[in-house]
């Protein structure tokens, strides 16, 4: 085997000798002829993409280095929801820059996930707690989102009133989120000061900002009450730290809380990722969006956590969901959680009273100096009123350092944070003309708006405050939990390829990390030169127009790409077409988004290998030709196809006056080859955090940005910070923009080349696996000549008929060979979806194939009656340490056929933490906080 010398032959695992090895095992000469043999001519670009020469890591980093250099660096007072934070350093080394937690994916698989899934009860405990509220989710996009999708919760009760009351106090991007979310549902947001709202039919939830975004701290609890009485539901978005010594929203009659786990040690990052969060009582409990982490047992009586209730998550209700922006945070929420754990409530209160007391000798200084502030209770934000003189003062704080929130000429915000110094303090003031602040004590708000009931009891948040203790638990969590850096995870349509360390770096840097997303345009230079950048490369590779990185995850992105086409028809009149055709076998997410911008869904049947049904499209394309809005398309096909069709389809759906949406979910097997707009679509959304290398993070972070067509660009996601004011479809005006640095990073180190020669490997392995497995395994789905694209669904069903294994049965065993299973029963159950990725190399695919060719004796076994039906290595699986170390064993096979089925897994083996967690017990007996978790264990005898 050749020398690996450059970023590219680092990223791609098939290399020299063993890729040879490979095609000629699949029957071909070169990387190129595969390719040729697998795309359709028909859809192949005519020229190579157009990027820069490819970077070698350390070339990359320094060429980043320089744009990002160009940012400035400045203290914000700014506050408006993004605060500055002190990132424990336990934290940041070992969950943000450690792979073991970076790296793994979505928690479906709990018997291998039980690190992240106790440190997301552990987020929910918190949010519960801190809210009064009964039960939280395990995070969702941002605030903006949240509160959008507590309108969602809201409206899900069916109420008659078709009207959002919203606080003219609440954050002004958390408002804008909501005027673009609610458009295209018909409803109508009403804007107006609280204390002069009076309940009206029509109405059917009310939004506060607690404390609101000028900073007041205000008594809801007879609004609340007057607004329960007349059926309106309560939402609060609060700040996490000031309900660490504010009253509890839940004690004052909220119904749903949301907001940000940003402060609780999360980077702004100018403006994500970060965890949002949504809180609400039980009884909304089954409609809430996203994840819920809860608790069960495991055959051995053994206590465990699991996603409850939405396991599959809303998307597998399609167009019947309620949202398809159930994406967590997780990464996010694990660091926020982790914050907590290691100061602890004490630790918290302490940091939010030394916030306070700051915030408050400031703002006696500056009326000791004659500037006037808004009157109210405060926690850490104040307004001065400076009638004439913002800008003259704004001036004055940033010569001396500091950014404030220009609200308008007469008027600026000044917030606090944890990072804010007494030195700081006193050169705010004297930028004011005042003298240095003494230190204050006590509260600025009265005590019937303190909080008197404690929170965070819990062992968890009591235990682990020295930093000893702390990097323990982190290392036991990361212990139980199967990411990259153990072994492949080869799931169909999620991509989990190499997160490069040199991709992953500039996170980390203070020019990336600690930037306000509404800074000064003049401090963000770089930061805006390097998205620039990436939006260029971005359309290039998908031969677009123009690209927008706003949307923070794939459903976000979804959402986005439909909004432009719904609001492009707007413009030209046609406000009829709102049908919308989706494939039968496409992703849930895609009817749900259809739903969520105000079209009709109707589904087009798919043919026996796959393909969209040509006449069925034809047919009811026909039918709904004057109101047809758009086709949601998956290339290449849901089902792992290149299919031939995929010109013709996008033509019809043109000649009929619609728009093409592509999902991107595969563009791993486009990028150099291909591209959706040479194909023809008119929009297709990305997920950076598949084809481009950001780290899945356990179920986020995401990116999900969209490539649109020319006609589309004037719809593309505004924000009130930009250019184009309409349509935020989150909070920050660039999403989660530091995480950007890291697509950025893999398109420059790759080049043209690389990147084409990622995509062929990408097929190459897809191919090598199908080529292996297809005597064991019926392959499913093959287009030209046989082949897959990169991915492959081997058929469990014929074995399934014989044996009565099941496909989760398979699911389950694999984890005792040390692998996480491919995606389980989608797009077809019964079956599993998967795809290597370009990164893995033939020794790792050969162990995968070695895994599945053994379980396949397994399952024969049972076949001709050499195992038993019932007793067996698979319907017992997974097979945990301390089951294998017991000292009962009753089962028929031994223990070494339990746990050493091949060699390899004696020189190194992950052992899943528990037995087969149960499922039903744990909807039926829900469980979704830490504190009950102890008492579980105890009952349970664990």
């Amino acid at each position: 085997m050749s020398a690996r010398l450059d970023f590219r032959s680092r990223h791609i695992g098939p290399f020299g000798s063993e890729r040879e090895e490979m095609l000629r095992d699949i029957g071909y000469e070169s990387l190129s002829a595969l390719a040729d043999a697998a795309v359709p001519a028909g859809i192949r670009l005519d020229d190579s993409l157009n990027l820069p020469e490819p970077k070698s890591e350390q070339e990359a980093l320094t060429w980043l280095k320089s744009i990002m250099g160009k940012n400035q660096v400045v203290k914000s007072f700014i506050g408006q929801g993004y605060h500055g934070t002190h990132v424990p350093g336990v934290i940041q080394r070992n969950i943000l820059e450690n792979p073991g937690w970076y790296t793994a994916y979505t928690p479906y698989q709990a018997e291998i996930a039980q690190g992240r899934l106790e440190a997301l009860l552990n987020f929910q405990t918190m949010i519960t707690d801190l809210t009064g509220l009964d039960i939280a989710n395990a995070s969702l996009l941002d605030e903006g989102t949240a509160a959008a999708e507590a309108v969602t919760l809201a409206l899900s009760s069916k109420p008659k009133g078709k009207a959002i009351w919203v606080s003219d106090r609440c954050h002004p991007q958390t408002i804008d989120v909501l005027l673009t979310r609610t458009e295209p549902l018909g409803l109508e947001v009403i804007i107006g000061d609280w204390e002069k709202f009076e309940p009206t039919e029509g109405v059917f939830a009310a939004l506060v900002q607690y404390p609101d975004t000028r900073g007041r701290i205000d008594d809801f609890e007879a609004f609340f009450r007057k607004n329960t009485e007349n059926g309106i539901v309560n939402i609060v978005a609060a700040d996490v730290l000031a309900l660490t010594v504010l009253k509890a929203p839940g004690e004052f009659g909220a119904d749903i809380c949301v907001g940000s786990s940003q402060r609780f040690g999360v980077p702004m990052g100018f403006g994500g990722p970060h965890a949002g969060f949504m809180a609400c009582k039980d009884a909304l409990k089954r409609k809430m969006p996203g994840r819920i982490i809860g608790v069960s047992v495991d055959p051995y009586g053994k206590p465990g956590y699991r996603l409850a209730l939405q396991t599959r998550e809303q998307h597998i209700r399609r167009d019947k969901a309620t949202s398809n922006i159930c994406t967590a945070q997780v990464l996010l929420a694990v660091m926020a959680s982790m914050f907590a754990v290691y100061h602890g409530p004490e630790g918290l209160i302490h940091i939010a009273n030394e916030v306070h007391s700051k915030t408050a000798a400031l703002k006696a200084a500056l009326e000791k100096a004659g500037i006037a502030i808004e009157e109210g209770p405060f926690f850490d934000t104040l307004v001065a009123k400076v009638p004439g003189k913002a800008a003259t003062y704004l001036a004055a704080a940033l010569e001396a350092g500091f950014n404030l929130r220009s609200i308008d000429a007469d008027h600026l915000g000044i917030s606090c944070d944890e990072t804010t110094t007494l030195e700081e303090i006193a050169a705010l003031a004297a930028a004011f003309g005042a003298s240095a602040p003494e230190a204050s004590t006590g509260t600025a708000w009265p005590d019937s708006l303190s909080r008197n009931t404690p929170f965070l009891t819990q062992k968890a948040f009591n235990s682990y405050h020295s930093e000893t203790e702390m990097l323990r638990y982190l290392k036991r969590l990361e212990s139980r939990d199967l990411a990259l850096n153990e072994s492949m995870i080869a799931l169909g349509s999620c991509t989990m390829k190499l997160n490069a360390t040199s991709e992953m770096m500039p996170l980390s840097w203070p020019e990336v990390s600690s930037i306000h997303p509404f800074a000064p345009e003049a401090q963000t230079v770089g930061y805006r030169e390097m998205l620039s950048l990436l939006e260029d490369w971005l359309a290039e590779i998908t031969g677009f127009a123009a690209v927008s990185l706003q949307p923070n995850a794939g459903s976000q992105g979804e959402y986005a790409g439909l909004l432009a086409i719904r609001s492009y028809h707007k413009s030209r009149g046609d406000d009829h077409r709102n049908i919308c055709l989706i494939p039968v076998s496409a992703h849930g997410t895609n009817p749900a988004s259809a739903v969520m911008v105000g079209m009709k869904v109707v589904g087009v049947k798919c043919d026996e290998n796959g393909n969209i049904d040509m006449q069925d499209l034809a047919a009811l394309t026909e039918k709904h030709r004057d109101n047809l809005a758009a086709l949601m398309v998956t290339y290449p096909s849901t089902h792992g196809v290149f299919e031939e069709t995929i010109r013709s389809i996008c033509e019809i759906i043109h000649e009929a006056g619609g728009q093409v949406y592509m999902d991107g979910a595969n563009m791993n097997a486009q990028v150099g080859l291909t591209s959706p707009g040479f194909i023809g679509a008119d929009v297709c959304h990305l997920n950076l955090h598949k084809t481009f290398c950001i780290p899945h993070g356990g179920g986020g972070p995401g990116v999900g940005p969209i490539g649109v067509a020319s006609q589309l660009v004037p719809f593309l996601p505004g924000h009130a910070t930009l250019e184009n004011k309409a349509n935020a479809v989150c909070s920050a005006p660039w999403g989660s923009a530091s995480i950007n640095t890291i697509s950025w990073m893999y398109i420059a180190m790759m080049g043209t080349e690389g990147l084409t020669e990622a995509t062929q490997s990408a097929i190459l392995g897809a191919n090598y696996i199908a080529r292996r497995l297809a005597e064991f395994f019926p392959i499913l789905y093959t287009g030209n000549e046989g082949l897959v694209a990169h991915e492959c669904i081997i058929d469990v069903r014929p074995l399934s008929d014989q044996s009565g294994v099941t496909v989760e049965d398979v699911a389950k065993r694999l984890m005792d060979y040390g692998f996480h299973s491919p995606t389980m029963s989608w797009p077809v159950g019964g079956t599993l979806m998967i795809e290597p990725t370009e990164s893995e190399s033939k020794a790792e695919l050969d162990r995968f194939c070695d895994a599945m060719i053994s379980i396949h004796g397994e399952i024969t076994a049972i076949i001709r009656g050499e195992a038993d039906a019932n007793d067996n290595l698979l319907k017992n699986a997974p097979h945990p340490t301390e089951v294998i170390c017991g000292n009962e064993w009753t089962h028929v096979y031994t223990r070494e056929q339990a746990a050493f089925p091949l060699p390899y897994l004696r020189q190194h083996k992950f052992w899943p933490y528990l037995g087969r967690i149960d499922n039903v017990h744990g909807d039926r007996n829900l469980v979704c906080t830490c504190d009950t978790v102890e008492a579980y264990a105890a009952a349970a005898g664990a």
